[in-house]
């Protein structure tokens, strides 16, 4: 993702005389748009793997890849890729859900909100929508227990959806850079484990990067308006007034 967010510069809906505190981050020229760009592309590349119905361009790259990982083994990546599965579903709910939680008790409460809607929106409501729209079905043999519907990964999905929403309310310019850096490994690792857990095709992976930076973008852009109130409160230093 481009660092978009770093502008702590008031924008032209933001009255001069009202300093705009640079956390949270307000949506850069052109979120939305690209936003909607992104999910309609993942739409229809779901429309686009539902008709070929396994005889898809994209079959024979994602076959490669699953030979690539090889067969599911015992040791420290199988291991990894076990924790990072246990992370992305269910129980991993509990850290944005903490997370909103600790900036409500901070009276930033439109943040939390925000951060709750972009977990939630994006891992129960689009994710599913989206695999319903594909119909996929997963590669062979997973190792793990899955659902049905194989494109977009949710977790994948998920995790970027969160990264973005943490970096629109957690960091200030000068510290995002490096946030993008973890967030690279993290997604990377996510999209890499439900590859080698044979629980997801490699553009099932890809699907959910943009997926989730769409669902992102355009929640962003939705809660603009809190997001602007809330930096202009802390800019005052007014968040409990």
């Amino acid at each position: 993702m481009p660092d978009s967010f770093t502008s702590d510069v008031p924008r032209s809906d933001v009255p001069a005389t009202q300093p705009v505190h640079a956390v949270p981050a307000l949506p850069a020229r052109g979120a939305l748009a690209l936003g909607l760009v992104l999910l309609i592309a993942v739409v229809a590349a779901g429309v686009h793997l539902r008709s070929a119905a396994g005889a898809s361009g994209l079959q024979p790259l994602d076959d490669r890849w699953l030979r690539l990982m090889g067969e599911p083994r015992a040791g420290a990546l199988q291991n990894l890729a076990n924790s990072l599965d246990v992370l992305g579903g269910p129980l991993g709910m509990m850290v944005p859900l903490a997370f909103a939680g600790c900036l409500c008790v901070y009276g930033r409460w439109r943040s939390g909100l925000f951060v709750f809607t972009v977990a939630v929106v994006a891992s129960a409501v689009v994710a599913s929508l989206l695999k319903a729209v594909a119909d996929r079905p997963r590669p062979p043999h997973p190792s793990v227990l899955v659902n049905d519907g194989s494109f977009p990964s949710g977790q994948v999905l998920a995790a970027v959806a969160f990264v973005i929403a943490v970096a629109v309310v957690a960091f200030g310019p000068r510290v995002r850079p490096w946030w993008w850096a973890f967030s690279a490994l993290y997604v990377g690792a996510m999209a890499w484990s439900r590859t080698w857990l044979h629980a997801q095709w490699l553009t099932d992976a890809l699907g959910g990067v943009l997926a989730g930076a769409g669902v992102a973008l355009i929640l962003w852009c939705a809660f603009a308006p809190l997001l602007r109130r809330e930096a202009i409160r802390m800019a005052a230093d007014r968040l409990w007034d």
